[in-house]
């Protein structure tokens, strides 16, 4: 019956980001987004449905089996030992900076970013309940575009503004400071957003809240095998590399991708990386699996509506393009 339920709920999850990324082929990204915002109802069926995935699945399916981890406690644990061992990242970026940057006068001899501390400041996109709360070593910001809680924050993370100082009305951010944060977490958020340039931008944005140092905490589902979908997320780490992203951590868990990611203190040493890696043929975009599994769908569709004319008509004409390239 659990299992039943909780396949139930996943649909209903699904079903929402498929409609997200339909709308998104007919009508474009940014107006499907600003639609799906305005619907009240399904934001509140969203957010219920995945306040009672967590907590009445997800968490009591990392208790009972010891194959399924948590991503809260995943993304714990990795920002905990990211900062413990902070001082390692750092002489490794430094002693590629000092073999590759040609202005050694813009390498730094000291850190100005994150550290050690009793507390670090984690903005958590996506929150839904806050979970991160009960970590002691977290100062939480939660936010999302439909609370769980009343403790999370409102807050539209593809159009928020960075600047100087952060700026909430009532229980709405408008604006969030520039080099603030230890941590950003895009936990089950990404694959939310119907176009691979919003993913971006979410990912662009957290590169200027962070401070240098700070890391960035990727979380997306895929039930698959780890090599099924191994260029899409190995395209990740070269988009987010151009960025100033180097990724010091990654996992493929049963039904998860959790990747870590550091704010290089110099943009140069992380963009070394996918300059090396150029010839690998990589994605320049930050896909996910569906966006290629349904435009094949739509491919097929397409093919099968020729064939069954072919067969109709007993005649095999010619067509602008190759039965092959749609496939």
């Amino acid at each position: 019956m659990a299992a039943s339920t909780q396949h139930n709920l996943a649909n209903i999850i699904k079903t929402i980001h498929k409609k997200l990324r339909e709308d998104s082929k007919s009508m474009g990204a940014e107006q499907a987004w600003d639609r799906h915002l305005k619907d009240q109802e399904t934001l509140d069926e969203y957010s219920a449905t995945m306040q009672e995935l967590a907590l009445s699945h997800w968490d009591k399916n990392s208790l009972s089996d010891q194959k399924v981890v948590s991503r809260i406690v995943w993304t714990f644990t990795a920002c905990q030992d990211y900062f413990e061992n902070i001082d390692k990242f750092r002489r490794k970026e430094l002693d590629i900076a000092k073999n590759n940057c040609q202005d050694k006068e813009a390498i730094p001899t000291t850190s100005s970013g994150a550290e050690k501390a009793p507390k670090y400041r984690l903005l958590d996109v996506g929150s839904c309940y806050n979970p991160f709360k009960i970590f002691e070593i977290f100062e939480v910001v939660p936010l999302d575009i439909a609370p769980a809680s009343s403790e999370v924050l409102h807050c539209d993370f593809t159009n928020v503004k960075v600047g100087d100082n952060s700026v909430i009305t009532g229980n709405r951010v408008k604006q969030l400071e520039k080099e603030w944060f230890d941590i950003v977490v895009l936990s089950l958020l990404l694959e939310y957003l119907p176009s691979p340039e919003q993913r971006l931008k979410c990912c662009i944005t957290a590169y200027n809240l962070l401070k240098p140092e700070g890391v960035l905490v990727i979380v997306t589902p895929d039930s698959n095998h780890v090599g099924s979908n191994a260029k899409i997320f190995k395209s990740w780490q070269y988009v987010l590399a151009r960025q100033g992203f180097v990724r010091v951590k990654y996992e493929k868990l049963p039904y998860l991708h959790c990747m870590l990611f550091r704010k290089a203190q110099l943009k140069v040493v992380a963009e070394r990386w996918a300059t090396v890696h150029e010839s690998k043929n990589f994605y320049k975009q930050i896909f996910i699996p569906q966006d290629f599994t349904e435009a094949k769908t739509v491919k097929s569709t397409v093919c099968n509506k020729f064939l069954n004319q072919w067969e109709t008509d007993n005649f095999l004409g010619e067509l602008d393009c190759s039965v092959a390239e749609l496939i």
